[in-house]
C-alpha cells in the first residue's frame, strides 16, 4: 500500500422499505480486510429522536424541527430541561447525544468490523479513514460528527487517528485527480442578503476578501504535531467579488484552480440550492457542479447557509438536495460546507487553520479534523461551532490535494527473489486484443488504475483511481527452497475479474495467487481483457 493511502472503512445506512419506518440497515461497503464486510439491522429509538429535538431546540435556528422518524406521541418540541440555563447543560447534551449516535451506529457486527479495521490501521501506523454513506435523507441533518464512544473520549470528527467524512455511492465516476505543488484558490464573494441594500457593499466585500486572503496565507499552525509538519506550499488566491454567472464560469475555465471557495448567501432547493453571486446573478447547485467537475476542481468550500443541509418539505427531507451531495454526485472529489449558520469569527478561525493544514500537505479529511479541533479550543465544548463544517468526499478520492513529500515511496507487500544466480521469472500482462501490447511487471510490483502515476493506466469508467496491485512474493518456509509467486491484490470499488475453470471469478478487496495464463479484467466484464504470463529468462 503506498505511503499516505490510509485503510478505509465505509458504512452505509438505509431504511428498510419492507419493515416499519423505524427499522434501518447498516452494512459495510469497503473495509481493509475481507472479514470486516458485515450487515446489521437496527431500530431507531424514540430516545434518539427526543435527544435530537433537544439538540435542535438548543442549537438550531430553524423554527420547524426536523424528525427523522415520526413517533405517534412525540411532542413537536419537548419541554426544556430545568437545567437548560445552567452552565454546561449544552455540553452534556452534546456528549450524551454523541454517545447515543455512536451506540446506534456501531452495534453488533458493525462494532466488531470497526475494531478489526482500527487494529489493521494501528498495525500499519496509519489513521483509519471512516466514511458514512447516509442513504436515508431523513438521517442526513443529524450531527453525526459528534459521535463519541464514551464520556471523556474524543468525538469522531475531532480524532486525527479516525478520519471521518460523509460520502455517497450514487456518484459519477471520478475523473483523474492530480495532486499539485500549490494551493490555487478561486475566492468568490457573493451577495449577502443581510446587507444587500447597503451602498458600500462592494467596499465591505473587498475588505472581507483581504481578511480572508490574509487568513489563508498565515504562517504554519502553532503546535502542529511533528509527524504532520512539512514545509508549507505556496497559496495563490484570486478574489472574484459579486461576479455574473458568466464571469464565474469564465474564471473557473481559465484559472487552472484546484480549490473553489465561496462566501455569501445560499438558499436551499431540491437541485442543490442557489448561491447568490450578486443582486442579479445566481447559480444553482447542479449548474455549479457541472462546471466544477469540468474544470477539475478538487476541493469546493462553502461558507454559506445550509450548504450541507438538504431541502425539506415540512418535517421531511428531499433526497439528494443539499449542495454538498449534488456536487459529490457530479464527480467533485471533496466538498466542505456548513450544516447551519456559522459566525464570521468562527468561520475565519476555521478557514485559517484548515488552509494552513492543507498547505502542510495534509490530506483533506485530516486538515478538517485539525481545523475543527481549533474551533473547539477557541470556542469551548459547549459551543456547536466545530460541528458545523461537514466534509463530503467522493468514494474513490483519497483526500490528497497537495502532493505529499513521500509520494512514490512504496511499502511493498513483497519479498523479492533472493536466488539471483538461478534463472528468475519475468511476469507480464499482455493484451488479448493486440499481442504487441505488453506491460512487463518490473521490480516485482505493478500498480493498476486510472491515475497517471500507475504502472498500467486503464482509462475506463469502471476502473478505480488505484484499482489493484500485482506483486511478487517468495513462498516456502526455507529460504533456499522458496519459490517466487505472483499475487493480485484488489483495492477497487467494483472489483477485478479473473478467469477460472468455472468461468469468471470476482475478486473484491482480496488477495489471490496468479497462475501463468490466467485472464484478467479490471472493474467490469466489459473491460479490456489481459493475460497474465510468467516467462523465464
Amino acid at each position: 500500500m503506498p505511503v499516505g493511502v490510509n485503510p478505509c472503512l465505509s458504512l452505509a445506512i438505509a431504511r428498510l422499505s419492507t419493515a416499519s419506518p423505524e427499522h434501518f440497515a447498516i452494512w459495510v461497503l469497503q473495509a481493509p480486510l475481507p472479514g470486516a464486510y458485515v450487515h446489521h439491522d437496527c431500530i431507531w429509538l424514540e430516545e434518539l429522536t427526543q435527544q435530537w429535538l433537544a439538540w435542535q431546540q438548543m442549537f438550531s435556528v430553524q423554527n420547524q424541527p426536523h424528525l427523522p422518524v415520526v413517533h405517534p406521541l412525540l411532542p413537536t418540541f419537548p419541554p426544556l430541561n430545568p437545567e437548560t440555563s445552567a452552565r454546561g447543560y449544552s455540553g452534556r447534551l452534546m456528549q450524551e447525544f454523541g454517545m447515543s449516535l455512536w451506540r446506534w451506529l456501531f452495534s453488533g457486527s458493525i462494532r466488531n468490523s470497526l475494531a478489526q479495521s482500527r487494529g489493521m490501521a494501528i498495525g500499519q501506523s496509519k489513521p483509519l479513514r471512516l466514511r458514512l454513506d447516509i442513504r436515508d435523507p431523513n438521517l442526513i441533518p443529524l450531527p453525526w460528527e459528534i459521535m463519541q464512544p464514551e464520556a471523556g473520549k474524543q468525538s469522531i470528527a475531532l480524532n486525527q487517528q479516525l478520519l471521518f467524512s460523509r460520502t455517497t455511492n450514487d456518484v459519477d465516476p471520478l475523473s483523474s485527480v492530480r495532486a499539485r505543488e500549490e494551493l490555487n484558490i478561486l475566492l468568490v464573494l457573493g451577495q449577502n442578503s443581510e446587507r444587500a441594500s447597503q451602498s458600500d457593499d462592494l467596499l465591505q466585500l473587498q475588505q472581507e476578501a483581504d481578511i480572508l486572503i490574509q487568513a489563508i496565507k498565515q504562517h504554519p499552525i502553532p503546535g502542529t504535531p511533528v509527524e504532520h509538519f512539512s514545509a508549507p506550499v505556496p497559496a495563490r488566491v484570486q478574489p472574484l467579488i459579486q461576479p455574473t454567472t458568466a464571469a464565474l464560469i469564465d474564471a473557473l475555465e481559465q484559472g487552472n484552480y484546484n480549490v473553489f471557495f465561496y462566501a455569501g448567501h445560499g438558499i436551499p432547493a431540491p437541485d442543490g440550492g442557489s448561491l447568490l453571486l450578486s443582486k442579479d446573478a445566481t447559480i444553482n447547485g447542479t449548474e455549479l457542479a457541472q462546471v466544477l467537475a469540468r474544470t477539475k476542481i478538487v476541493l469546493a468550500v462553502f461558507n454559506a447557509c445550509w450548504g450541507a443541509q438538504p431541502d425539506r418539505i415540512e418535517q421531511r427531507t428531499i433526497p439528494r438536495s443539499s449542495l454538498a451531495e449534488v456536487l459529490i454526485h457530479h464527480g467533485v472529489p471533496a466538498v466542505l460546507a456548513m450544516r447551519d449558520l456559522i459566525a464570521d469569527r468562527e468561520a475565519l478561525s476555521f478557514i485559517e487553520t484548515f488552509t494552513e493544514a492543507l498547505a502542510q500537505r495534509m490530506p483533506i479529511d485530516l486538515a478538517v479534523a485539525m481545523a475543527r479541533q481549533q474551533l473547539l479550543t477557541l470556542y469551548k465544548f459547549n459551543q456547536p461551532a466545530w460541528t458545523l463544517p461537514i466534509l463530503y468526499m467522493h468514494p474513490e478520492f483519497e483526500g490528497e490535494l497537495i502532493q505529499s513529500i513521500d509520494r512514490g515511496i512504496t511499502e511493498l507487500p513483497t519479498i523479492l527473489p533472493s536466488h539471483f544466480d538461478a534463472p528468475h521469472p519475468v511476469a507480464l500482462l499482455r493484451s488479448l486484443e493486440d499481442d504487441d501490447r505488453v506491460w512487463q511487471i518490473r521490480g516485482g510490483l505493478m500498480r493498476v488504475g486510472r491515475r497517471p502515476e500507475n504502472d498500467l493506466v486503464i482509462s475506463e469508467q469502471w476502473v478505480s483511481q488505484k484499482h489493484a496491485k500485482i506483486f511478487c512474493r517468495e513462498t516456502g518456509r526455507e529460504p533456499g527452497a522458496s519459490t517466487p509467486s505472483y499475487f493480485l491484490e484488489d483495492d477497487s470499488r467494483y472489483g477485478t475479474f479473473i478467469s477460472s475453470a468455472e468461468g469468471w471469478q470476482k475478486i473484491h478487496h482480496q488477495e489471490v495467487v496468479l497462475q501463468s495464463g490466467v485472464q484478467i479484467k479490471f472493474g467490469s466484464l466489459q473491460g479490456q481483457g489481459l493475460e497474465f504470463a510468467i516467462e523465464v529468462e
